[in-house]
């Protein structure tokens, strides 16, 4: 994208590597900014699933004042997009002024404009254009995880606390991995049943990559058999549990519970403050599950600038229309669904 000379010395580029760690650092210091405006996520998403990637930064004289990382989806079954940022629970414009966010989506709306997309999205925790088309499909649940692990225990409701007791008096344990072998087969254990396409296991190893320490396998095993894994990312002082599942045994021994326990009991020993569940829809069984350790939904707003879309798109399992989609794809032998799955899913965001 060529560069736009803005008044004031105010210029919007693209990321270039030379530009990343200060993209990064900035991302770092900006209260508006998570961990899905890092500029790795540029290529994990470029690798990942060959997408085209449109990274926007706006600076002065040098030094970085916002970013609204952009990629582009073209597909066959679900339309032609730009969003910030697909994948990501968050996204849009994270600026330190208001000067550099105007000319962020000044120009992410230009560029929507010129590839002749169905819709421009931005994923935020707080609504920017009240003009726009809006989904409130999903929320996000974040709770301050308390200083000490026996206090952290004590706020969980008293049904929830007795689930993580049974899977403690199960015998499980938990272990950080290396690898993401043992997470992936817990992860599309949980997605098959409930009749979602997978990521491919290329998606996971790179994000291993990519990010670093920053990202987390915590995996429970009970007798040395897998019964469920966790991904997370940290950023800042926040863990934010991502991909996880746990396979059928999990049921019996409240597997999961344990797992995201266990994950707080080691995010509060590292001196984590904070405790991101990630976003689910109003009516599902992981928005319930989710309330049920006493955290409260917090509305995403979700915004579309519908340039040759005339609505919002409804890609997502709520929709009536995949219902049947939905049912054909949990009679799939597993494996199956594990080969044709990220195919699908590349093309979803």
């Amino acid at each position: 994208m060529t560069r736009a000379r803005l008044p004031g010395a105010l210029e919007v580029c693209t990321l270039s590597p030379d530009w990343m760690p200060r993209w990064d650092a900035f991302v770092e210091r900006c209260p508006e900014a998570s961990f899905f405006h890092l500029s790795g996520w540029q290529q994990v998403i470029e690798r990942a699933f060959g997408h085209r990637t449109h990274f926007l930064l706006a600076h002065r004289n040098g030094e970085v004042e916002g970013v609204l990382p952009l990629a582009e989806i073209r597909s066959l079954l679900f339309g032609h997009s730009l969003s910030s940022l697909p994948f990501c629970v968050y996204g849009g414009p994270a600026a330190a002024s208001d000067a550099a966010r105007a000319a962020l989506d000044e120009t992410a709306q230009q560029c929507a404009s010129r590839l002749r997309v169905g819709a421009l999205e931005y994923r935020m925790a707080k609504p920017l254009h009240p003009d726009w088309a809006i989904s409130r499909l999903y929320s996000t649940f974040r709770k301050p995880i308390e200083p000490e692990v026996e206090r952290n225990l004590l706020a969980i409701p008293r049904k929830q606390r007795a689930m993580v007791r049974k899977g403690i008096k199960a015998g499980l344990a938990a272990e950080l991995d290396a690898g993401t072998e043992r997470l992936y087969f817990a992860y599309a254990s949980s997605v098959h049943r409930l009749g979602t396409p997978v990521f491919g296991r290329h998606y996971f190893r790179l994000l291993k990559e990519v990010f670093g320490s920053r990202c987390e396998i915590l995996t429970v095993l009970r007798e040395r058999r897998v019964i469920a894994s966790v991904m997370s990312f940290y950023f800042r002082d926040e863990v934010l549990p991502y991909y996880g599942g746990g396979t059928d045994e999990a049921r019996e021994v409240a597997g999961n519970d344990f797992m995201y326990w266990e994950l707080m009991r080691r995010a509060c020993e590292k001196g984590v403050r904070l405790f991101d569940y990630g976003r689910s829809k109003e009516g599902t069984g992981a928005f319930e599950f989710k309330r049920n350790w006493g955290f409260e939904p917090q509305p995403l707003y979700y915004e579309y600038q519908l340039h040759h879309a005339k609505a919002v798109p409804e890609v997502n399992p709520l929709n009536p229309k995949y219902r049947l989609f939905i049912k054909a794809w949990q009679r799939l032998p597993l494996w199956a669904a594990n080969l044709i799955g990220p195919h699908i899913v590349r093309q979803l965001g």
